[in-house]
């Protein structure tokens, strides 16, 4: 099935050269930026298409890989350009947003075309070599059944995992996408900041904290989350605790707050026999309820 893109970005520019590097390169791209979809096009070895009309009459598979704002206006585009001499009849169009669902594709059904959303687990980072990691990537899937397969089945030839999602799911799924991706960077550099006020460059803090960082997510990944947790808080030291909230400003004693109490969630499926219940107090603003009687 010959695919093309719209949306010359980091994304499609991935999916490009993936596809390509397997012996599958794409038709082309099109791009309101005429140069973006130019330079994916010389960096995939395919082809820019100036009008998105051309493109779809070249491709039975379209991956949609704009920004999620402009998914709907590139459909509504696709659909404007049809005539009698130009029909999407059993075409595919795939969009890859995590968040959003092929209901995207409004009335696809009366073009008599097949569409569906497929996400890759992975965060592009680089428009020229995010493509790498993609071999590893697990992708969710939903949409028609008829493109939910042929989509699939194209990845799962590569090598990857592609599971279906249910369409009510997206929404949470997507949630739990970004906490495990964008908002540990949050949390990752309230330490970093933390170290720079006791001296360390940012550059040293990082150095400093690979081994932990990367081993403790090893150990998540290798025994699941109960297992790998260690700490003041699996441990029931209160007093260290408190050590650490004196010192943080509100922000991020609210967050050390928020955090803990997930934390002693875990701690206490570790240690089913731990009375938890004072740091509980003391995450829960109430201090008095921490000494003993």
């Amino acid at each position: 099935m010959i695919t093309g893109f719209i949306g010359a970005g980091r994304t499609g520019c991935s999916l490009g050269k993936y596809l390509s590097e397997a012996g599958m390169p794409p038709a082309g791209y099109y791009d309101l930026s005429e140069e973006a979809a130019k330079s994916a096009a010389e960096f995939t070895g395919s082809k820019h298409f100036f009008h998105i009309s051309d493109l779809v009459d070249a491709c039975g598979l379209i991956f949609i890989t704009t920004p999620d704002g402009l998914i709907g206006e590139a459909w509504e585009t696709i659909k404007d350009s049809l005539d009698h001499n130009r029909k999407i009849e059993g075409k595919i169009l795939c969009h890859c947003s995590g968040a959003l669902t092929s209901d995207a594709f409004s009335g696809i059904e009366r073009a008599h075309a097949y569409g569906c959303s497929l996400h890759p687990m992975l965060p592009f980072s680089s428009r020229l070599s995010s493509y790498k990691l993609l071999k590893q990537a697990f992708f969710t899937i939903e949409g028609d059944p008829k493109a939910v397969q042929a989509v699939s089945e194209l990845f799962t030839d590569l090598g990857n995992t592609v599971c279906p999602i249910e369409k009510s799911c997206k929404p949470k799924y997507h949630a739990a996408a970004s906490i495990l991706s964008n908002q540990v960077t949050a949390v990752i550099d309230t330490g970093y900041r933390l170290l720079e006020e006791c001296g360390f460059s940012r550059e040293d803090a990082r150095r400093a904290t690979k081994t932990l960082a990367l081993s403790n997510l090893d150990a998540i990944i290798q025994n699941d989350c109960a297992q790998a947790l260690t700490g003041p808080i699996e441990r029931g030291d209160i007093q260290t605790v408190q050590k650490h909230l004196s010192c943080l400003s509100p922000e991020d004693q609210s967050m050390y707050r928020i955090l803990g109490l997930k934390l002693l969630r875990i701690a206490q499926e570790k240690n089913p026999g731990k009375d938890y219940k004072k740091l509980q107090n003391l995450f829960m603003g109430n201090p008095s309820q921490t000494e003993n009687p």
